[in-house]
């Protein structure tokens, strides 16, 4: 009987905090759209439990950000809306896809993953050793499941490698005193960049189970004299192949302009297409090791009103990096895109991965509709 009332009294503290009781969402597109990351605001839904369902009854997972966004993903049919409602009931437990930390006992890589890809940021333990590692690390997937704890214990504990594949993918990118994999950068009138060294500071504002957020605050630049500092919000989402990043400089002289590079390698110097129409560079990466069976790393940026081209490497700078395909920015804040595929994780050509990185362009100028009703 207890049960039974809690159940009911539990019902009307919904049907009361929840006036709202569907969200519908409008494909305005030409395209059907799979399982993309929508928002709403939180505040317009109870603070009892309850779940969201599609319109064939099954359950949508969701999170509750730490900026009181409700998200989950959904599916809509080109020029179509889909409805999903909202029912009072607790939820079944999402499965966390997307989780990172900061890993101390690896020199303070803060390293983040979904289901599609794993990326690591430097510290300021690994700078404090002299190493000039500067932009974003790309590793691996070829399962959707978390992997990240498992390799740095496997790595550091146990003595396995994560440069080597064991099954799930591995690191075997190269990084060193460049971009990376889409790093973001000051760059002056001469075409020298700045490049930023190991975050200063991290906040992790969400870590699961459908979106990993952080902050990273950089270690003040002298740039023409005026001390700069760079703070980076990186968001990536279940499903998504790119980090969206969204980047500021406090400080920034007027003689200079932010860029975004993937550095280009010796290996493969002409395997980089830049693709103004749709505001998107991308890149064959060949490994650390091409000739190791480690398949091809697709690298990719979309940065919209931004001007794209490659930079070639100072005159005498040694080492496998020639050059960096880069876009340019115009303000001192703003947002863009960057991620990878894996050959042998889900990502079958390069053809394949431009046509994601076109397709994700075409779709941020065409976002799905969110109403709360």
């Amino acid at each position: 009987m207890f049960y039974i009332e809690m159940l009911c009294m539990a019902a009307s503290v919904c049907a009361a905090a929840a006036p709202r009781s569907e969200i519908v969402v409008s494909n305005p597109s030409a395209v059907d759209r799979v399982d993309e990351m929508v928002e709403a605001d939180a505040s317009l839904f109870p603070d009892t439990a309850f779940a969201i369902v599609d319109s064939d009854g099954n359950e949508v997972p969701y999170q509750i950000t730490g900026d009181r966004k409700l998200i989950f993903q959904a599916s809509v049919k080109a020029d179509t809306s889909a409805c999903y409602r909202i029912v009072c009931r607790i939820p079944a437990v999402a499965d966390t896809v997307c989780y990172g930390r900061v890993f101390p006992e690896r020199l303070d890589d803060l390293a983040w993953e979904n289901d599609r890809s794993a990326y690591r940021a430097y510290g300021p333990a690994l700078q404090r050793t002299g190493e000039r590692a500067f932009g974003y690390d790309v590793w691996t997937k070829s399962v959707s499941a978390p992997i990240l704890e498992q390799r740095y214990h496997d790595h550091i504990v146990n003595g396995i490698s994560f440069h080597a594949d064991h099954g799930n993918g591995m690191d075997v990118y190269a990084v060193g005193p460049t971009l990376g994999g889409g790093t973001s950068a000051l760059c002056t009138a001469s075409d020298s960049i700045v490049y930023p060294y190991c975050w200063e500071s991290v906040e992790i504002l969400d870590n699961g189970p459908l979106r990993f957020k952080a902050r990273l605050v950089y270690p003040p630049a002298v740039v023409n004299g005026a001390s700069v500092v760079e703070t980076r919000v990186i968001t990536l989402d279940k499903g998504s192949w790119l980090n969206k990043t969204e980047v500021s400089y406090s400080n920034m002289p007027s003689d200079v302009h932010p860029i975004a590079g993937i550095v280009i390698h010796s290996s493969n110097p002409s395997g980089y297409t830049i693709m103004p129409q749709c505001n998107v560079l991308s890149y064959v990466d060949l490994t650390q090791n091409p000739d190791g069976d480690n398949g091809q790393i697709y690298i990719g940026i979309v940065a919209p009103d931004t001007d794209m081209r490659y930079m070639a490497m100072p005159a005498g700078q040694s080492g496998e990096a020639i050059g960096h395909a880069v876009a340019e920015f115009k303000a001192p804040a703003f947002t863009y895109y960057w991620g990878s595929g894996w050959s042998k994780g889900g990502m079958p050509s390069v053809e394949h991965w431009n046509r994601v990185l076109a397709e994700f362009s075409d779709n941020l100028a065409k976002p799905l509709e969110v109403e709360v009703r």
